[in-house]
């Protein structure tokens, strides 16, 4: 599987309103989007909670929180927070 660059995208700490924009066109390609119920903003910057377009609670599906400085990945059927090399398991926060 190509995880080149159109596979993963670095929400940063202390995100712009251009990140959010760059983020939500990306989401968009892959059939997701950021949930707008859901906000949360921090010391390092704003965390976000995306989930595939239309999906909603009572759907069952929770979605996925990005925190800041995490990368997403796309692994071409659901959205997961990347790995770092030598921490924990891939995929281990995946929707």
């Amino acid at each position: 599987m190509d995880m080149g660059i159109e596979s993963t995208y670095a929400w940063p700490r202390g995100a712009t309103p251009s990140d959010m924009v760059r983020l939500e066109a990306w989401l968009a390609g892959h059939g997701w989007e950021v949930d707008p119920t859901v906000y949360m903003a921090g010391a390092g910057g704003a965390a976000v909670q995306v989930r595939r377009i239309g999906a909603g609670w009572a759907d069952g599906e929770a979605g996925l929180l990005i925190l800041p400085a995490e990368t997403v990945e796309w692994d071409g059927s659901r959205m997961r927070i990347a790995s770092t090399a030598g921490q924990g398991t891939p995929g281990a926060r995946s929707r």
